[in-house]
């Protein structure tokens, strides 16, 4: 005879426990963005106005690191030269910039589609290739993106462009103080939000598919190469876009934006923060940049400590700082 109570208790409280977590879940990320909203107008109270704009660059190079999470995570494919593409963003913003145009929204928007298209013209070839070839092939073409950036003696060449006239956001909102915080702070989470959407639609999860299993994917009758290609297109025009805030954020453009050691740093953030997870790459952004932030305080020789942290966290957190939360997307 079977005891009845056996099989009712568990089954009470765990509609309850998934309520609850999902019911934080959803605060979470209401209750980050409350806060960051409110950070410019609290700063000033607090002594911490400098760290207006150190947020406003993570949150940059947090839209960053989702692109290119966007092709690890979801597509299993590392790219060893993702910052090329935050190069070309910048640069479409001085070339507009240097034309006469002032227009962040346009200049923004031009980078998108510009740093699309020498994504897919890339794209179309590299994702041919897999594994080390692959990392070497995006590597060898963000080398030649900056040795590209070096020539451009208009731009500066390799000494850089600086933004010296200030750039519009439109009429109304240049007379609002911290008003280019806050657009970021719009843009970042739209493209989180985005992000989110993508991964659980058919077209993210078709994407999961081929980076688990690609030859079964293609036998049951998915365009795996179209799939892949459109992926790769898509976090280079988002790459692109952060390029062209952060030219914003910092007024100067240089080739050191594409260089290998920033392409390093970005895949470095994403694999703290957790490969394939939501909000791994805003952990691993606010870790890494933060510590190298402290760091810079009291060493010159600050990389080594920086290297050590990810070496420990590599052992400790295989899955990144993100491994725990339900909300994973790889297994």
């Amino acid at each position: 005879m079977q005891n009845n109570h056996s099989t009712t208790l568990p089954v009470v409280p765990l509609p309850l426990r998934a309520r609850q977590e999902g019911g934080l879940s959803l605060l979470a990320p209401w209750l980050v963005l409350l806060l960051l909203a409110a950070f410019p107008l609290v700063a000033p109270l607090l002594g911490l106005e400098y760290y207006v704009g150190f947020v406003q660059r993570l949150m940059i190079y947090s839209i960053a690191v989702s692109s290119l999470n966007f092709l690890v995570g979801y597509g299993g494919m590392v790219a060893l030269g993702h910052a090329g593409f935050l190069g070309i963003g910048a640069y479409t913003l001085v070339a507009l910039f240097d034309s006469g145009q002032d227009s962040i929204w346009l200049a923004w928007v031009l980078a998108m589609g510009v740093s699309g298209l020498f994504a897919l013209l890339i794209g179309s070839i590299s994702i041919r290739t897999r594994g080390m070839y692959f990392i070497m092939i995006t590597l060898a073409f963000a080398q030649m993106l900056y040795y590209l950036a070096v020539s451009f003696n208009r731009y500066g060449g390799e000494d850089g462009y600086g933004i010296y006239v200030p750039l519009s956001l439109g009429s109304w909102l240049d007379d609002i103080p911290h008003a280019l915080y806050w657009v970021v702070l719009c843009v970042a989470a739209l493209v989180f939000a985005m992000g989110s959407r993508v991964a659980g639609s058919r077209f993210g999860l078709a994407l999961q598919g081929i980076r688990d299993n690609e030859v079964r994917m293609g036998a049951m009758g998915y365009p795996v190469y179209a799939i892949r290609l459109l992926a790769f297109v898509v976090a280079g025009a988002f790459a692109g876009l952060a390029g062209a805030m952060l030219a914003v954020n910092n007024n100067f453009v240089s080739p050191s934006m594409m260089s290998f050691g920033e392409s390093a740093g970005l895949l470095v953030m994403v694999i703290l923060g957790g490969m394939g997870h939501r909000w791994g790459p805003a952990l691993g952004v606010a870790v890494w940049l933060t510590l190298a932030e402290v760091l810079k305080l009291y060493t010159d020789y600050w990389h080594w400590p920086m290297g050590l942290i990810l070496l420990l966290s590599v052992f400790l957190l295989p899955a990144g700082l993100a491994g725990g939360s339900r909300k994973r997307v790889i297994k």
